[in-house]
């Protein structure tokens, strides 16, 4: 049967264990001390884990490149049951753990995380006496879509020692890798970030354990990206991207309406309405007109032109600017997103350029850029990055709804976060 291995990839002790408990009701098998967790708690998290699951298999995710033998003593002696090391350790690295790991009855794991030939990689380290191999696509990387599952097949195809595979599974993904020939199954994120996590664990069991071959249908990246970003906020978007992309002093005009579409920019000045209005006239649907104005006292957008772009089926519009009519806008239920409300209107001189980059609430955009807003304001996406930050974005609306759920059960946000604990002591 294949086995699941849930990835307590977190800093918190505590957590760790509340999950662990929650992954192995819904179905887990082997527990993973987490590298961040092992740099966070040392090996008493081994100690921890051991003692709360006499019975489980537990892996320490030590990551060894160096002292191979000391840390998998270090590791066994804690109550491991297999330990870590880098494919990109040397030959000697492996060796000596090996006799380590045989001294103390425990096993090895080679993980093959970003080595550049892991195919090659993975019989010379199987001719070493490696039993236990993992095809590993980090979390970093899982931001930008690589998956793991291409360089599991070619590896299931040659290889002798059982193989494990990590890198953003889901329950889909999870089956597939099973009946591609993965042996251990390691979810992290969709697990541990879960505000259910043995619902979750209890998911990727099903999927694992299920006869069924077809394939799902995947969605295209855009398609997850656009669904991503309607599900989070730009809170979640502003974490994701470092307290970057957010516009300043423009806000929801039209409270409780959320847009998400690509850039179409537009500068212009002083109230200038003719390119604000002829950008409406190349755009539509999943766009979303983004106007520097230069002046948040005259108004360059009003009525006509709202009733205009929803004609066109815009998604909305974002001003560094004024808007006006509003009376009439709240009527056609549009969303826009503006610095002002005056009554006053500029005259159509034809001044200003579209898609061009602009400065929008001291934001650079650029035409093709994400722009998602929502009641907390606008954040801007360069579309370079836009799949990436979506992905981010999730993970950190995930782990928020698990810590409100921490809080309903009765802790405080400070002793959630452990804030004394990591708080600069300098």
């Amino acid at each position: 049967m294949v086995k699941i291995q849930v990835a307590l990839d977190v800093v918190e002790p505590d957590r760790a264990l509340t999950i662990a408990k929650e992954a192995v009701a819904g179905g887990a098998d082997w527990i993973e001390a987490g590298t961040p967790l092992i740099k966070s708690a040392g090996m008493d998290i081994i100690r921890k884990l051991r003692e709360t699951f006499p019975n489980h298999t537990i892996l320490a995710d030590m990551k060894t490149m160096d002292v191979g033998a000391a840390e998998v003593e270090m590791a066994a002696k804690s109550g491991a049951n297999v330990v870590t090391i880098l494919a990109a350790a040397d030959d000697a690295v492996i060796r000596d753990a090996l006799l380590s790991a045989k001294k103390y009855g425990v096993r090895i794991m080679v993980d093959l995380i970003s080595f550049p030939d892991p195919i090659t990689r993975a019989k010379e380290v199987e001719a070493l006496g490696v039993d236990l191999l993992n095809v590993h696509v980090g979390i970093d990387a899982q931001m930008t879509g690589v998956s793991p599952l291409e360089k599991l097949r070619q590896l299931a195809a040659e290889a002798d020692a059982e193989i494990a595979v990590a890198g953003g599974l889901t329950p889909e993904t999870a089956r597939e890798a099973a009946q591609t020939g993965a042996d251990i199954v390691i979810v992290g994120s969709y697990i541990i970030n879960s505000d259910n996590v043995s619902q979750s664990a209890e998911d990727i069991r099903k999927a694992v354990d299920s006869n069924e071959t077809t394939k799902t249908d995947r969605k295209s990246k855009d398609e997850e990206m656009i669904e991503i970003f309607n599900r989070v906020s730009t809170s979640n978007i502003s974490d994701a991207m470092h307290r970057k992309g957010a516009m300043q002093g423009i806000f929801s005009k039209t409270p409780g309406k959320k847009i998400v579409g690509k850039a179409v920019t537009v500068r212009t000045f002083g109230g200038d309405w003719a390119k604000p209005v002829e950008a409406i006239d190349i755009s539509g649907p999943g766009d979303i007109i983004v106007i520097y104005n230069g002046d948040r006292n005259i108004a360059m957008w009003g009525g006509l032109a709202t009733l205009t772009a929803v004609n066109r089926k815009l998604e909305g519009v974002v001003i560094d600017g004024a808007v006006r009519d509003f009376d009439e806008i709240s009527k056609l239920d549009f969303p826009i997103f503006a610095a002002n409300v005056v009554p006053n209107a500029g005259d159509p001189k034809g001044l200003g350029e579209i898609n061009v980059e602009i400065i929008c609430g001291n934001q650079t955009v650029n035409s093709g850029d994400y722009i998602i807003g929502d009641d907390s304001g606008v954040v801007v996406v360069p579309k370079e990055r836009a799949y990436e930050i979506a992905r981010r974005s999730e993970e950190v609306w995930k782990r928020e709804k698990r810590l409100f759920d921490e809080i309903r059960g009765g802790k405080t946000l400070a002793g959630a976060l452990e804030l004394l604990k990591w708080e600069n002591q300098k």
